[in-house]
């Protein structure tokens, strides 16, 4: 087509009614979308894909935020608006399932009430300012006289410290209103966990405070040591401190996590819990080590539970007589050995382990092995019969030798798995006499089994911590009692992460999976650079200032005296002239000062106009340059034709 027929009538034609089907076609799919982003901000996880195109019910998003109130605080209005971008995604992901709006709860309105009976309340942002609404509520769609009647979730303050999180937060809200009912806890240990008996005192033992909390947002259920199967009503399995299991009970653990059924272990090379003392005071060794045979395997998963971990940086310090001391096995594990991406340890200041183990990615392992929690780089590992023999803690510094690496003690593990029963269910051994040999077969024969599973459903998860005694009081909580009461005192986040992980866990592999997302606020680096420098000279240039004032001062004071020591009590010319002095200097030092802040904003404006050069000439240069090389390769090309 040459350029006389593109300019003709028909051709400008032609052109006009392509631009209109575009147009069209474009406004016909609105969910196609291009995330140009570096971290990919606006493009949804597959795992709120899969949420939201699950939904069993509609479900409406009702976004509290004072739009009004916040016209004069720029920074809130923005995380306002992306907050509103990422709902909005989200809806459109859902064909129809969400329904969404904000609502500006103003003063005396019902909005206002509305937001009350929800649970969210205004948050000063400034001093002396207007308070602000920025909450969500996620409710069923449903007609109901009070807001109270529909099943609903609120997210009362929407941090904007928190918002690699913010996806994960929304998707957490709309999966409890979609499943509203308590999930159930599985829990199969023989730890006194949920309370027991101590022979030596002759009495009942109260359940941990770990259980309080859990049962405060899930339903408890105890697994028996000897079941051969888990209840299908049981949506977590808690596993605290496995020991001697049977192969029965084994396989009933494969094949839950096989279905999908989301796990949590608690393993340890010496679980202190499990001592105790005799009534003349001697201790009474803990015992067995945790053990999982041919699951941690089949997991990906290393776990040398014979091997207790020591660390010289993370030691807690412990009474011994009347002087405290370092005791390696007994770590505090602060926030910056935990992982701050990852929704279960973000924001965690400090959690307290007691000889602890650790596990490891097998070398041949098909799943993904996400550390949560690991050691400092000073550690060393120590057997664990020596370690339960210790009775002295500085011991274990004499024997000390650091490895100089860093250990996993809690990780999440995911990925589809193969059985470790490739053979199918085990055979129990029934012990029965000869007369009964026979109806009892006939009884296996006829018993209903489920399928047995040689590959997982899909994608698994699985929480695994090295370590039993961070579930004890002894470890993160004080309890005191009032009014027949018991009333925890933390002091350490160890209830807090266990919390988190099952909350993690309660939403599927589609929640667990969802990414912290990068953030939306790219500072300029070069900049706060700048600025950087330009405080560090200002300080340096005001100590100076604030020494010679010193001097200054000692100086008049001394100027001051007479032989004696007595205050001559008039301005001699001694110290006029020590005055003046003085007085030049922070004038001198004033204009320096002022300097500095000039050449910072010198260079503030010099690096903002070199960017406007580069986005308003360079680049349009640089094209043109482009375009006048393709036309002269063109001629050429056409010349040598």
């Amino acid at each position: 087509m040459n350029s006389k027929s593109l300019f003709s009538r028909i051709g400008l034609t032609a052109i006009a009614a392509a631009t209109v089907l575009a147009v069209a076609i474009i406004s016909a799919l609105p969910s196609l979308r291009i995330d140009l982003t570096e971290d990919n901000l606006y493009s949804l996880s597959d795992g709120t894909r899969n949420i939201v195109a699950n939904l069993e019910t509609p479900i409406e998003l009702m976004f509290f935020y004072s739009e009004s109130a916040t016209e004069e605080i720029p920074q809130i209005r923005s995380y306002g608006t992306r907050v509103q971008e990422l709902l909005r995604e989200v809806v459109l992901a859902s064909n129809g399932r969400l329904s969404f709006s904000v609502i500006d709860p103003e003063p005396f309105s019902e909005d206002e009430d509305l937001a009350t009976e929800f649970g969210i309340q205004p948050v000063p942002v400034t001093q002396g300012g207007q308070a602000v609404y920025f909450g969500l509520v996620a409710a069923q769609d449903e007609s109901a006289e009070l807001a109270l009647d529909r099943v609903s979730e609120t997210l009362p303050l929407i941090r904007p410290d928190q918002e690699q999180f913010l996806e994960y937060e929304i998707m957490k809200l709309i999966s409890k209103v979609n499943n509203p009912d308590l999930q159930v806890v599985g829990l199969l240990t023989e730890l006194d966990i949920d309370g027991g008996f101590d022979p030596v005192a002759g009495q009942a033992t109260q359940q941990w405070m770990i259980m309080d909390a859990i049962r405060q947002l899930y339903t408890v259920r105890r697994v028996g040591l000897t079941s051969n199967e888990i209840d299908e009503e049981i949506d977590i399995l808690m596993i605290v401190h496995p020991q001697g299991l049977s192969e029965q009970m084994l396989y009933a653990i494969d094949q839950f996590v096989m279905r999908g059924g989301k796990t949590m272990v608690f393993l340890d090379p010496n679980a202190d819990s499990m001592v105790s003392r005799t009534q003349q005071g001697n201790l009474i060794p803990a015992g067995m080590s945790s053990e999982l045979p041919g699951l941690l395997e089949a997991w990906g998963v290393e776990f040398a539970n014979d091997m207790v971990l020591t660390d010289n940086e993370l030691a807690l310090r412990v009474s011994m007589g009347q002087r405290p001391i370092a005791h390696l096995g007994m770590l505090g594990v602060q926030r910056n050995f935990l992982t701050q991406s990852d929704i279960i340890t973000n924001r965690l200041e400090m959690i307290n382990l007691s000889s602890t183990g650790v596990i490891s990615q097998a070398e041949e392992a098909t799943t993904s092995f996400e550390p949560l929690m690991v050691s400092s780089n000073d550690t060393m590992l120590v057997n664990a019969s020596k370690y339960g023999d210790m009775a002295d803690p500085s011991v274990l510094f004499d024997d000390f030798v650091s490895e100089e690496r860093s250990f996993t003690i809690a990780a999440r593990v995911r990925g589809v798995i193969e059985t470790a029963f490739p053979e199918g269910r085990p055979i129990a051994e029934v012990e029965v006499s000869d007369e009964e040999a026979e109806p009892v077969e006939e009884l296996v024969e006829e018993e209903v089994v489920a399928e047995h599973l040689t590959r997982s459903n899909g994608e698994v998860t699985v929480l695994l911590f090295a370590d039993t005694d961070i579930l004890s009081d002894r470890m993160w909580v004080q309890i005191a009692q009032f009014l027949g009461q018991r009333i925890p005192r933390p002091f350490a986040n160890n209830g807090d992460m266990v919390i988190n992980a099952l909350d993690n866990l309660s939403g599927g592999a589609d929640l667990s999976s969802i990414r912290s997302r990068g953030t939306y606020s790219r500072p300029f680096t070069r900049v706060m650079q700048l600025q950087r420098q330009a405080d560090d000279r200002l300080r340096t240039e005001e100590a100076e200032l604030l020494d010679r004032l010193a001097e200054t001062e000692a100086s008049l004071a001394e100027l001051n005296q007479d032989e004696n020591g007595e205050l001559i009590g008039q301005i001699t010319p001694e110290i006029q002239s020590e005055i003046d002095r003085f007085n030049e200097e922070m004038l001198e030092t004033r204009r320096s000062l002022r300097d500095v802040q000039y050449q910072l904003t010198e260079d503030i404006e010099q690096l903002g106009a070199d960017l406007k050069l580069i986005n308003t000439a360079l680049i349009p240069v640089l094209l043109t340059l482009l375009a006048l090389l393709i036309t002269y390769l063109r001629t050429q090309r056409r010349k040598s034709a």
